[in-house]
């Protein structure tokens, strides 16, 4: 399972952070301290990083340079929004930089970048009892092989990395279309219709009221 350190003074955002990437299959923990960070990283092995910058302890600019000979991932979250603040961050090591307040599922979606960039993703997603194989793009339920559209294979993907999260119809169509979301969810609903038959997920797949779909999945 792929580990990753959050460090923010924030307990708050830190627990945001980590229902929305354990939902995802994340196993995270979380400090609140620029040295305790250091001590982590020295005690365990991470795959990424999510490092805030104004830290009590040392810093976030401390932190990624002293952890740079570990090359562990980092991305900065911070409030820091200021052109040079994103340049110092970047310069430094960091492999992304995103701007407080953020999307939950644009952060997800940057850690999931972040770590295809190191080939450190889970090759497989699982729920229940469906499995997908991301890179054969082959789908299975009960061990038996579910065939796919494009879109819903895109779909599911997005689903099954965002377990329990919900996700608004506009990111949906626009991330698995690649298009402009006009506020037409006719295309959208219907292809999230097939993926519950398909799977068996009637009672899985829920739409969120004025919001989107979320995937329901036990923890």
């Amino acid at each position: 399972m792929i580990k990753v350190l959050i460090v923010d003074d924030e307990k708050p955002i830190c627990d945001l952070i980590d229902l929305n990437l354990s939902a995802s299959g994340y196993h995270c923990t979380s400090v609140q301290n620029g040295l305790d960070a250091i001590d982590k990283v020295e005690k365990e092995a991470f795959d990424l990083i999510l490092l805030d910058i104004m830290l009590p302890g040392a810093d976030g600019y401390d932190v990624i340079e002293y952890i740079r000979p570990l090359k562990i991932p980092v991305i900065f979250i911070t409030a820091k929004h200021e052109v040079k603040d994103r340049v110092k961050g970047l310069k430094l090591g960091a492999d992304d930089y995103l701007v407080k307040p953020f999307d939950v599922v644009e952060l997800v979606a940057r850690v999931e970048a972040v770590l295809r960039r190191y080939n450190k993703t889970d090759k497989l997603l699982t729920a229940g009892d469906i499995v997908v194989d991301v890179d054969a793009r082959r789908v299975l339920r009960g061990g038996k092989q579910v065939i796919l559209t494009n879109k819903e294979f895109g779909l599911l993907v997005l689903f099954m990395q965002n377990k329990n999260v919900a996700l608004f119809r506009e990111a949906l169509y626009e991330k698995v279309w690649e298009d402009e979301y006009i506020g037409d969810s006719r295309t959208l609903d219907l292809h999230v219709q097939r993926l519950r038959k398909k799977l068996g997920w009637e009672h899985n797949l829920v739409a969120v009221y004025k919001v989107g779909y979320r995937l329901e999945v036990p923890e």
